[in-house]
């Protein structure tokens, strides 16, 4: 597993890449990219909780009596999982379809609207 200075080096690198294609101030890029971050620190307060607790947890009801339960964390865990994963489809699009690179004049005024240009 990457640590943490790794993680964030990379995330450098992205930031760098939306720079280079003109996404500095894109709203839904700076967005979406802030909230990709808050998801991989929930995973990995998940990840630690469910390391320390384990898969497994038990309930104890009223009689002293308990029941062992999947770890409420795992399911936690997954959902994060797939909203972080669909996060990243969407920065990809972002990244990849944001009508970088064409020239000046090609560009709908829209897509600069929300690419962030504050020419007018």
């Amino acid at each position: 597993m990457l640590d943490n200075e790794s993680l964030r080096a990379q995330a450098d690198s992205i930031k760098e890449l939306a720079e280079e294609r003109g996404l500095e101030n894109n709203f839904f890029f700076i967005t979406t990219f802030e909230r990709y971050l808050v998801q991989l620190d929930i995973l990995d307060d998940l990840k630690a909780g469910i390391e320390e607790e384990g898969t497994t947890v038990t309930k104890e009801y009223v009689k002293g009596r308990g029941n062992l339960y999947t770890n409420p964390a795992i399911n936690a865990f997954n959902r994060t999982t797939d909203s972080a994963n669909k996060t990243v489809t969407t920065l990809l699009r972002i990244l990849n379809g944001s009508g970088a690179g064409k020239k000046k004049e090609e560009v709908d005024p829209l897509l600069e609207l929300i690419n962030g240009s504050d020419e007018e």
